[in-house]
């Protein structure tokens, strides 16, 4: 009887053992046993979206699919989010790594860890063809009370409106790129604003629109923001070994044309560095 009570809780030893090694387990080794990992996107084209084969592709989830690669994971797995729930989402666990192009900002740097920026960018406006408003930037929008702003939910374009005078009243809060195309073809917005190159894929792909000419300042501050991949905090080792493999990567060669079909090049690499970027220099 004493033999099989020892058994019994060596047996129980050993589940137990099992059970806290799973549970110590980081999301790295988890994704390198299991071979892929989830990413978090938004559907805004050129940064991350899925083509109508539901193919997962854009500036930022192909340089994560280089760089998982080089890490040894084959395999990633897109979870499609609308960008203002993607940090949410991300901490909730139900994709490791936001791969959107999303902005490095003071604001998220509290609640993310950022890797190094994949790439660096100003500002342009959606408007109807002929810019029929004369609308430039942020402060022509502020100048007019009659013009409304499109701006997407969560993405950094209502904090520069903010910042130049834009009252909250001028301001149309849609979800998603379509939306915002949307908007200013029926006249509910008289300009949407997102990131140049967003812009520009916009205006190439629906009739009826255009793109004003790129703008970097904002009240007298650059506006040229600075795209990368985000961590839930407690993921040190996925964060410190992708960005590893980023840092070496960035500029190169295989680099520039991987992202130059998304229109991205040598004239968009980043200038600044992640701390710079969450000390809001």
């Amino acid at each position: 009887m004493r033999r099989t009570v020892l058994k019994g809780m060596v047996a129980l030893g050993a589940i137990a053992a099992m059970l806290g090694s799973a549970a110590a387990q980081t999301t790295l080794e988890r994704a390198k046993e299991q071979g892929y990992i989830r990413v978090g996107f938004a559907n805004e084209a050129p940064y991350g979206y899925a083509t109508p084969d539901g193919r997962l592709t854009g500036e930022a989830p192909e340089v994560a699919k280089a760089i998982l690669a080089k890490m040894g994971i084959n395999e990633v797995d897109g979870v499609l989010t609308e960008f203002g729930s993607l940090i949410p989402g991300l901490k909730a666990g139900r994709f490791d790594i936001i791969a959107a192009g999303m902005f490095i900002t003071p604001e998220r740097c509290q609640q993310v860890q950022f890797s190094e920026p994949s790439y660096g960018i100003g500002q342009a406006f959606l408007v109807a063809e002929g810019n029929p408003k004369n609308l430039v930037d942020y402060s022509s929008v502020a100048e007019n009370s009659d013009v409304k702003l499109a701006v997407m939910a969560g993405a950094v374009e209502a904090g520069y409106a903010e910042a130049a005078g834009v009252p909250q009243d001028q301001l149309v809060i849609l979800p998603d790129q379509a939306s915002l195309v949307s908007a200013v073809k029926s006249g509910r917005a008289d300009a949407a604003a997102l990131t140049a190159l967003s812009i520009a894929r916009m205006a190439e792909n629906n009739e009826g629109v255009e793109s004003t000419p790129p703008f970097g300042e904002v009240a007298g501050e650059s506006v040229k923001g600075h795209g990368g991949f985000a961590f839930r905090p407690e993921d040190t080792d996925l964060y410190e070994e992708f960005n590893r493999h980023l840092k070496e990567f960035i500029g190169t060669q295989e680099h520039i044309e991987l992202v130059s079909q998304f229109g991205f090049g040598e004239g968009y690499l980043p200038n600044k560095t992640t701390e710079e970027l969450c000390a809001g220099e």
